[in-house]
């Protein structure tokens, strides 16, 4: 556990990349489209593994075909494959959001359920998924933690943990609830386009004066955690 020391220059060193990042990156609304609480969710279980413009080209026709959770609950699993065959795992995500379905019409009548603990009882559903939902659905603080955010917040000394779960704790405890949400979606961002796994642009990035990881010309590298 870190102490009270460490745990406030952690803290403060989160507020200073979210002011940073959230100049840079105002539109933190989620790149997934949906109408409604049901199809982000659905949307957002078939993401794992796949981007997100390849599940915005199946959802299109998913959600054409199958637009709220009865319809998707009474749905043929084979029909649903054929149309979400062409990303990654699309056998077990048919599956799961066909299932995931049939347990919202079942024990939620339908309704999307408003905490996350609930939405992991879902089928298919994990925390990365629930804080997505809680995030952009909900209105509750979200802490989402993919590849992309793990990685900056390795890197900038937030958390030495990898185990998805562990981060969000290490993060909840830096980060204020009312700036969760937002400092996921800009982390996020900046990790997509600044702070990559391969080739970190440290010599464009806004945030390499705070960061112990940045290698910058003339200056020691630091360490680089992936």
């Amino acid at each position: 556990m870190a102490s009270a020391t460490t745990a406030v220059k952690l803290q403060r060193r989160a507020e200073a990349a979210l002011r940073e990042l959230a100049t840079r990156y105002p539109d933190t609304r989620t790149p997934l489209h949906h109408d409604n609480g049901f199809q982000l969710l659905v949307a957002t279980i078939l993401s794992a593994q796949t981007t997100d413009e390849q599940v915005n080209r199946v959802t299109a026709q998913l959600f054409h075909r199958y637009p709220d959770a009865a319809s998707l609950a009474a749905a043929d699993t084979e029909e649903v494959e054929q149309l979400i065959r062409s990303i990654g795992l699309f056998r077990n995500k048919a599956r799961n959001i066909v299932a995931c379905a049939g347990e919202l019409l079942a024990r939620f009548g339908g309704d999307i359920p408003g905490d996350i603990a609930a939405l992991t009882t879902l089928p298919g559903v994990g925390r990365k998924t629930a804080n997505v939902v809680a995030a952009h659905y909900l209105g509750l603080p979200g802490v989402i933690v993919d590849t992309h955010f793990g990685r900056v917040v390795r890197r900038l000394g937030l958390t030495e943990q990898r185990n998805p779960d562990r981060v969000e704790d290490d993060i909840r405890a830096i980060v204020a609830a009312a700036d969760q949400s937002t400092f996921s979606a800009v982390v996020n961002r900046h990790g997509r386009l600044v702070c990559r796994a391969r080739d970190p642009r440290c010599a464009d990035c806004a945030l390499a004066p705070l960061c112990p990881s940045a290698c910058l010309p003339g200056q020691p590298g630091g360490t680089m955690p992936a």
